[in-house]
């Protein structure tokens, strides 16, 4: 809704200070803000920098793309983190896995199909997210053990910020904002400050082959938003994919 009328980086900016601000006003009210403080500073700091990467991108697809087709292509992350957890961490995949790789990218191409359809940069943003994503999860394997919940999130938000604050200087600029898009960026910024929380914490309490798989919900709410709020039609080809994606997903994590 906020990428209608502003610039993607603009968005990330003023989700991610309404999301520090919260986590700052909690922390002090529970007298915590050393908890803020990671442990690690280095690993949560890259981290960070991923997503903050990871956010910028997907904001910018977001405006570019349906939410269906954004969501789609986000569903490819599980697929990464075992491709990147091979190549990066020496982490075995077994032949029922790689079956599920490349499956994976069958699917994106029967959902995007890039013959008939037009791509653009919304495409190449949404896989370059999904990359910083996959890539941060690898890292908060790492780092869950060492670091609580808030130095995790908090230094998400604290790195996010000035980042945010020199895309938009360096590109866009800052453009004119009305009462309703400070409105929306308040709900957004809340609802990304509880998605990220909510995330860490869903990694720390199971194991990632469990928690992965929920994120294929997600072509749902893309398709069910995007229809309600954009009048977004849901394309046949888009749900052909996303099945195959989703039991690639499956046999990836198997």
């Amino acid at each position: 809704l906020l990428a209608i009328d502003l610039p993607a980086p603009q968005v990330t900016l003023v989700t991610t200070v309404v999301g520090l601000v919260l986590l700052l006003a909690y922390a002090t009210a529970r007298g915590r803000l050393r908890d803020l403080v990671p442990r690690h500073p280095g690993l949560a700091v890259l981290r960070a920098l991923l997503l903050g990467a990871d956010t910028i991108l997907i904001h910018y697809a977001f405006k570019l793309l349906p939410l269906s087709e954004a969501y789609l292509i986000a569903f490819l992350t599980p697929i990464f983190v075992a491709v990147l957890g091979f190549a990066l961490l020496g982490e075995r995949l077994s032949r029922l896995a790689w079956i599920g790789v490349v499956l994976g990218f069958i699917g994106v191409t029967v959902a995007l199909r890039p013959g008939t359809t037009t791509l653009n940069i919304g495409h190449v943003a949404a896989f370059a997210s999904t990359v910083f994503f996959a890539l941060s999860l690898l890292l908060l394997r790492r780092a869950k053990a060492a670091e609580s919940d808030e130095a995790l999130v908090g230094t998400l938000l604290v790195v996010m910020t000035p980042v945010a604050l020199l895309t938009v200087l360096g590109s866009t600029g800052f453009s004119a904002m009305q009462s309703s898009h400070l409105g929306i960026g308040l709900v957004a910024g809340a609802l990304g400050l509880a998605g990220h929380a909510l995330l860490v914490r869903a990694f720390r309490a199971g194991e990632a082959s469990v928690v992965a798989p929920f994120q294929y919900s997600q072509i749902i709410w893309g398709c069910l938003y995007g229809a309600l709020l954009f009048a977004a039609p849901v394309e046949p080809y888009t749900i052909a994919g996303a099945v195959i994606i989703i039991f690639s997903g499956w046999l990836v994590l198997k």
